[in-house]
């Protein structure tokens, strides 16, 4: 009896061990196929409770953005012409007529593809009045000009010159209320403005002629825009010596000391005739861009001109920079027997290409006077 209670024992206790041995063999091999290669994991038990979160995700370093702007240089504009030629058959009004795109139609590849045209207009738009009296030259041409201007792609205008009040007040005061209509800017005389290019960049321009370049006010004008937040400073300048290929050397002094005291560039005009560019500290000096679509003159001593084109870049990292300086040679005529007062860009590399490349590195041509 007692071995038979033993036996009963010992059978009951091999099942128990032998279900405690199936149940461990339960747990599978899970097999991960990574190409011709398989790797055992043992899989995790049912009673176990595992939390995976995703790892948070940043986003890449990236390089901060950068702003581009590209602002367009030229020279002298007189969108008209004197009494005694107002109608002549060669005249700007008889070449012009109806046709506002005619001056800027072959430089648009610049002025289109810009932020900001700059010009110096020299001359009043008004349709009538009394010239300045005992004044040889008294340029003007008509209010509905403008267009030419916007048809042009030129933002904005100096009017810092010795001819925009060739017609006095009234012809002064049509100039501005003509191009308030039309929502072209303009500097004027001795005073800045301020032009938005777009996401808050802001370029000031302070304007001086030559009856009154005083370098201490010039400097306060300077000092002004930076206060007032520009991001960009040109200086527009009316002096020098007519015909003269160089600018004199007080011009040079005062110019570095305009750049000193914080103008990004100086867009100078007066001359007729292009000056050297000069690269100053971080600025750049455009002595006199010389004429450009100028009706003053039905057959000018010089057919050379330029467009200089500036590419600045802002970045929060490094601030505003002068980033390029294109230079454009044109010629101020589309034609080669007169003045049609059509700027047309010169072919790179060709003799009259390099021969203003050479003005504007200190050469002066031959024929100079």
């Amino acid at each position: 009896m007692n071995k038979m209670k033993k036996g009963i024992c010992f059978l009951l206790l091999f099942a128990m061990l032998l279900c405690i041995s199936l149940s461990a063999c339960r747990k599978k091999e899970v097999s991960i196929q990574q190409g011709s290669e398989t790797e055992a994991v043992e899989s995790i038990p049912e009673t176990s409770v595992s939390v995976m979160t995703e790892p948070e995700t940043l986003p890449p370093e990236t390089e901060p953005e950068e702003e581009n702007y590209v602002i367009s240089l030229a020279g002298d504009c007189t969108l008209g012409a004197t009494e005694l030629v107002y109608y002549a058959d060669l005249g700007f009004i008889r070449t012009i007529g109806e046709d506002y795109g005619h001056p800027f139609r072959n430089v648009q590849c610049y002025f289109a593809e810009d932020d900001l045209t700059l010009v110096n207009l020299e001359g009043p738009l008004v349709d009538n009045g009394l010239p300045t009296p005992n004044k040889v030259f008294n340029f003007r041409g008509p209010t509905d000009y403008f267009n030419i201007l916007t048809e042009g792609s030129v933002e904005a205008v100096t009017l810092a010159n010795n001819h925009a009040e060739d017609y006095g007040t009234n012809g002064y005061q049509s100039t501005l209320d003509t191009l308030n209509g039309a929502g072209i800017s303009y500097v004027e005389r001795d005073s800045s403005v301020m032009i938005p290019l777009g996401d808050g960049f802001q370029v000031g321009i302070y304007a001086a002629m030559y009856y009154k370049l005083d370098q201490e006010e010039i400097v306060r004008g300077i000092t002004s825009l930076k206060e007032q937040g520009a991001d960009f400073i040109i200086f527009a300048v009316h002096w020098g010596i007519e015909y003269a290929y160089v600018p004199a050397s007080n011009q040079v002094e005062l110019a570095h000391a305009i750049i000193d005291a914080g103008a990004d560039v100086i867009w100078g005009h007066h001359p007729h005739v292009l000056q050297p560019i000069e690269r100053y500290g971080d600025g750049i000096i455009c002595y006199s861009l010389g004429n450009f679509s100028f009706g003053g003159n039905t057959s000018p001593r010089d057919y050379d001109s330029a467009v200089v084109q500036l590419t600045i870049t802002r970045s929060a990292l490094e601030g505003t920079r002068l980033e390029q300086v294109d230079v454009h040679p044109v010629c101020i005529s589309s034609i080669t027997t007169s003045n049609n007062y059509q700027p047309t860009p010169y072919e790179p590399s060709s003799e009259e290409y390099n021969r203003i490349m050479k003005k504007l590195n200190w050469e002066q041509p031959e024929s100079a006077d």
